[in-house]
């Protein structure tokens, strides 16, 4: 995995592990939720992390896009369909997505080194 990656799963396991080591009901029912969202359903893995991705850089979270990529790339997105779902995006969220999309594809280029 590039570096960007490896730094990006490594904080994000150690911040989700002192969230959830802190016991608390309400907020491990929210990450279940979340992980429950993402299964396949009457929407496949694919679909549902592309949507996700678009929501990601709507609302413009950076740590959500990268996560959201990642995902994307483990499901087996192609080049198009990320292009297709960054235009997405882009049409929903406006230009002030772009730094976001910028950054997107860096990161998404990364992913594919690893190939």
């Amino acid at each position: 995995m590039g570096d960007k990656v490896e730094q990006f799963r490594k904080t994000r396991e150690a911040l989700n592990k002192k969230i959830l080591d802190r016991e608390n009901i309400n907020i491990k029912r929210f990450f279940g939720i979340d992980s429950a969202t993402y299964r396949d359903g009457a929407l496949d893995v694919k679909t549902k992390e592309l949507l996700g991705l678009v929501a990601s850089t709507v609302l413009r979270c950076d740590d959500c896009i990268s996560y959201h990529l990642i995902q994307c790339r483990e499901a087996g997105i192609s080049d198009a369909e990320m292009d297709e779902t960054m235009a997405v995006a882009l049409v929903v969220g406006g230009s002030i997505t772009i730094p976001h999309l910028r950054r997107a594809y860096d990161l998404w280029d990364e992913l594919k080194e690893d190939d």
